[in-house]
């Protein structure tokens, strides 16, 4: 019944989630005092289970309890392994205490960790005070004082542990007492960090987490850790900071390696690495190359761009793409990008381009071909150009046509009253027997016409104005009409005479379809 009511004791509360253990800590710190000297013990929780109404705090001596307190502390006057428990909490660790009857006390802290100061003091009975001090370590005296003074270890490590004593010395070293050896541990204030890689085989492409972990006592769980972060070389992957964790948004082939980690508490000065850790990234082979072309289809007209147009469906990493004719197995180029696509331009096709077509991609996980591409050019380069050309020379001439006839069609109903012009039969004016032509004019019969201006424009397409008169009896008033042929003149042309073929394509302005 005693067994399983101390077990009772020991365990947390039923149903409750289990709080950190609290810890204890010493006033005056020292763990060995003399006989009839009281220790106070303060049981400290953590922040957020002592932020909660606290009932009671719980002590022990060995496995046996010695009573609950409404308040944190509780007064030792005995030698024993003292631990305390708060509602809901796991119990403490264990803190020893000596309560010594001997003449001289070596007094030295409950807990010691990596980087702090080691603070040991030889001490007398009584009111006498000592006159000199020797400190020992593993039995080699480390430390001699003329004066009874404390002695201070800065910078401790794990290699400071071990058995510490002192010897005090009375009356001008007529007297000497030596202590008993006491083990001062030096705790660790962290352990070796673990750099964890999260996906530990990662692909290419993909985001990975590194992780640097270690973990505080409960002692010094508030000091300030930084964390860095390295790769192959010592290349630094990140700056100090607080936080444990790295996230490389995109790893690849080439970032295979070894990694690690370090921790850094800034206040006691202590820096640890982490073992290396190799991660090897894996690729994607490339698949489903497609080879296509701009314009689609694969049909253009000579002068056109062509690019062709080179992808895959999958495939991770920088990737060699490349483009080839299979009729004459030339290649025609390669380009090497971390890229799913690939572009070859060819700025003016010619008849020359025809062939058939295909492509390759290699990210170095093994080749891959696309199907062949039929690539048809049609025409040559200039006609392209030319017939641009024209088809601006037709909508020119039908604008202005259309412009002449407008013109001429009130005019003519004006001085006939009947219809199109071009009903009426046209001849040349006649002059009187006794009359002369004018000086300057055409001879009798013909058509008095001239070239008035001759434009050349863009594309080797000319213009031509052309203004002929019809002369009348005397006395009769003389006009002149200007119209624009529908065909193309030259200068060099002959221009003294208009044959009956041109008469008809001048008078013949109503047989002429709009559009």
């Amino acid at each position: 019944m005693l067994l399983w009511a101390s077990l009772l004791a020991f365990a947390p509360v039923i149903g409750e989630l289990a709080a950190p253990k609290p810890v204890i800590s010493l006033h005056p710190p020292w763990t060995t005092v003399f006989r009839g000297e009281t220790v106070t013990l303060t049981c400290n929780a953590s922040r957020v289970h002592a932020a909660e109404n606290m009932k009671w705090y719980r002590w022990f001596l060995g496995p046996a309890m010695l009573r609950d307190t409404p308040g944190n502390t509780f007064e030792a006057r005995v030698s024993g392994m003292y631990r305390c428990q708060t509602r809901g909490s796991l119990l403490s660790d264990s803190v020893s205490l000596i309560f010594s009857s001997e003449w001289l006390v070596l007094q030295a802290p409950a807990s010691v960790f990596e980087g702090d100061t080691l603070v040991l003091r030889c001490r007398m009975r009584g009111k006498e005070k000592l006159d000199a001090v020797k400190y020992s370590w593993n039995r080699k005296v480390i430390s001699s004082s003329p004066e009874a003074r404390d002695l201070a270890i800065p910078q401790t490590s794990l290699n400071n542990s071990g058995f510490y004593g002192c010897t005090g010395f009375l009356q001008g070293n007529r007297y000497s007492y030596r202590s008993s050896a006491r083990y001062v541990n030096i705790r660790e204030l962290f352990p070796q960090p673990k750099l964890e890689v999260i996906p530990a085989q990662p692909m290419e492409g993909a985001s990975v987490n590194l992780s640097c972990r270690t973990q505080l006592p409960l002692e010094r769980s508030d000091a300030p850790l930084s964390f860095i972060f390295f790769r192959d070389h010592g290349v630094m992957l990140s700056n100090w900071s607080r936080s444990p964790e790295l996230q490389i948004t995109a790893i690849w082939r080439e970032d295979s390696g070894s990694y690690w980690c370090e921790a850094w508490a800034a206040v006691s000065g202590i820096r640890k690495r982490s073992l290396p850790l190799q991660v090897r990234v894996h690729g994607v082979p490339v698949s489903a190359v497609l080879l296509e072309t701009q314009p689609q289809g694969g049909h253009m007209l000579a002068g056109e761009r062509l690019v062709l147009v080179c992808s895959v469906a999958e495939g991770t990493g920088d990737t060699t793409f490349s483009w080839h004719r299979e009729d004459t197995g030339e290649r025609l180029g390669s380009t090497r990008q971390r890229s799913r696509r690939a572009e070859l331009e060819i700025p003016a096709a010619v008849g020359s381009h025809t062939g058939r077509y295909y492509c390759t991609a290699d990210n170095g996980h093994g080749l891959a071909c696309s199907g062949t591409l039929n690539v048809t050019v049609t025409g040559t380069p200039g006609n392209r150009s030319g017939l641009i050309a024209a088809r601006a020379a037709g909508v020119l001439l039908s604008i202005l046509l259309l412009a002449v006839v407008l013109w001429i069609n009130p005019r003519r109903r004006r001085n006939s009253g009947c219809g199109f012009p071009g009903n009426r039969a046209r001849s040349p004016a006649a002059t009187g027997p006794e009359e002369a032509p004018q000086a300057g004019g055409p001879a009798p019969g013909e058509l008095p016409w001239s070239y008035d201006k001759v434009h050349a424009g863009e594309g080797d397409l000319v213009y031509s104005e052309v203004q002929f008169m019809q002369l009348r009896q005397e006395g009769a008033a003389s006009t002149s009409r200007t119209s624009l042929e529908d065909r193309t003149r030259f200068p060099g042309d002959s221009a003294g005479e208009l044959t009956s073929q041109d008469e008809d394509a001048v008078e013949s302005y109503e047989n002429v379809q709009f559009t």
